[in-house]
């Protein structure tokens, strides 16, 4: 039986996303992304947990990161669990375990010729490119009103 090694993180960038290009001119960024959860502890407090994961991400999207996110941009990432290993130079091994991304989107809210809208741009490694969101979408019209929405 096949494995299976996918993960989904919604959180915010931690900085600024760090475009580097290897040979054969293929781009790779790296950025940290903190995900919080909340909750309450036994005596009824609400306490908060943050991680800090480091996401990576490859040709399309890492140069789509580079030019669109920026440090407190809140997304949806799809990917997978690598983890790499190394000797430093005092040949301590060491371990590092990144989500290499597949899929992206883009959650923060933007300002659009003066309009307010959700951007909710769907882009991964297949398509590799950049969908505008329906900035005419009417919640009412399907029987909904904003305060429907999960977000």
């Amino acid at each position: 039986m096949r494995g299976v090694n996918r993960v989904i993180l919604i959180g915010n960038l931690g900085r600024e996303p760090d475009l580097q290009w290897l040979e054969g001119h293929i781009a790779v960024a790296k950025f940290p992304l903190a995900t919080t959860e909340t909750f309450k502890d036994k005596n009824g407090n609400l306490v908060s947990q943050t991680e800090w994961h480091t996401v990576v991400l490859w040709r399309g999207l890492a140069e789509l990161a580079q030019k669109y996110l920026h440090k407190g941009s809140l997304v949806f990432i799809e990917g997978r669990l690598r983890t790499r290993s190394w000797e430093d130079k005092d040949k301590n091994k060491k371990f590092s375990t990144e989500i290499v991304g597949d899929n992206l989107v883009m959650l923060d809210k933007r300002k659009d010729n003066g309009t307010e809208f959700q951007q909710g741009t769907d882009t991964n490694t297949e398509m590799g490119g950049f969908t505008a969101p329906d900035v005419n979408y009417d919640p009412g019209a399907a029987g909904g009103t904003k305060d429907d929405l999960p977000f």
